[in-house]
């Protein structure tokens, strides 16, 4: 966002370069391997919405607001998809590319432990709602403090580009540990549960590599 100056590219032009890329990836990523998900597509509004603030020169507080929104619904979807037969946790962590789910089934059943294990499953499930929480709150307050200036100047677009560098140590970081912590809380469940080792139950095409 550098290039915002009328000396260079411009406001308008240089957001939609700026944006071009995620949009532009993402929309490949969508059509070259067909994986159309939940979250996947949030992404690609995400990257429009903030297009379209800039360019409508709409107030910088929907910036926040939209910041906010996107990791909130996702935290909404998880939480309600622990009423139904498919919570998102088991399509993220707990899944076949991953885990070898059927192994860890059919030795949970044996045990007598499915109950015990669903139970714990469902609490991970709060804990992954949670990290979007902490993402849906720090996103507000970093849009908030960054970017003050009115969308469709220059120094909206450099906001812009500061706001995404000083999310990652403090938000995608921490929400990658985050994420760790919760998988490892499911490892250790399993390990508990089933008395296998991370080599027994990794997802077969996973195991072949190691």
């Amino acid at each position: 966002m550098k290039f915002s100056g009328d000396q260079h590219l411009g406001s308008v032009n240089a957001l939609l370069l700026g944006l071009a890329f995620p949009l532009g990836w993402g929309l490949f990523e969508l059509v070259r391997y067909h994986k159309k998900n939940f979250i996947a597509v949030l992404g690609l509004v995400s990257v429009g919405l903030t297009g379209g603030i800039g360019l409508l020169e709409l107030d910088a507080g929907w910036l926040a607001i939209k910041e906010a929104a996107i990791p909130a619904v996702i935290g909404l979807a998880v939480l309600a998809s622990t009423r139904t037969k498919y919570p998102l946790v088991r399509t993220l962590l707990y899944n076949p590319n991953v885990l070898n789910v059927d192994k860890i089934q059919q030795t949970l059943e044996e045990n007598n432990h499915v109950d015990e294990f669903e139970g714990r499953l469902l609490k991970a499930s709060y804990f992954f709602a949670g990290t979007f929480l902490f993402s849906s709150i720090m996103n507000y307050v970093i849009a908030r403090w960054i970017v003050v200036s009115p969308s469709g100047t220059q120094a909206f677009n450099e906001e812009l580009g500061r706001m995404t560098l000083v999310s990652y140590p403090m938000i995608a970081i921490p929400s990658m540990v985050m994420m760790m912590l919760i998988f490892y809380y499911l490892w250790r469940t399993i390990r508990r549960l089933t008395g296998y080792t991370l080599e027994e139950v990794m997802a077969p095409h996973l195991a072949d590599k190691a």
